[in-house]
């Protein structure tokens, strides 16, 4: 699923690269907001197949229907505190999110899909893993040293 400034898009897309992918939607001039996704997996039928849900970090806390901009409590998954700078690196157990009742914890909408139902691309986690990994080098060591060289 992929959501833009002017159009959202759903693919059917086979574990394995098997089968082709199959187009199942395409909307133009529709933007991203929680109601239109919520229309679009209507449409689809989602509630009958229950198929996994891939997309970008945006549209996954969209269909959670989670708050966007700048939220205190933004991921999916966890109750991670985004404001708590000090402790991004240090803390590693964040409390599970375990409900999505609109008005708590910047949840605005009820959720459209099962928390068990999404999967986050590879590239995301990829990223955010590089991303923390850099944060908790030694300044003073060789390896950041080469990095920072290379990637001023």
């Amino acid at each position: 699923m992929d959501a833009s400034k002017l159009s959202l898009k759903t693919v059917l897309l086979k574990n394995g690269n098997e089968l082709p992918s199959i187009p199942v939607s395409h909307a133009f001039y529709m933007k991203e907001p929680y109601h239109n996704l919520k229309q679009l997996l209507e449409m689809i039928n989602y509630s009958k197949y229950g198929w996994q849900i891939c997309a970008d970090l945006k549209v996954v806390s969209l269909i959670m229907g989670l708050q966007l901009g700048y939220t205190k409590y933004c991921s999916f998954l966890s109750l991670r505190n985004s404001r708590a700078i000090a402790l991004q690196c240090i803390k590693r157990d964040w409390p599970q999110r375990a409900s999505f009742k609109p008005g708590e914890m910047n949840v605005e909408h009820p959720p459209l899909a099962e928390q068990n139902r999404i999967i986050i691309p590879p590239l995301h986690i990829k990223l955010d893993l590089v991303k923390n990994l850099v944060k908790a080098m030694d300044k003073n060591e060789p390896a950041f040293k080469y990095l920072y060289e290379k990637f001023p």
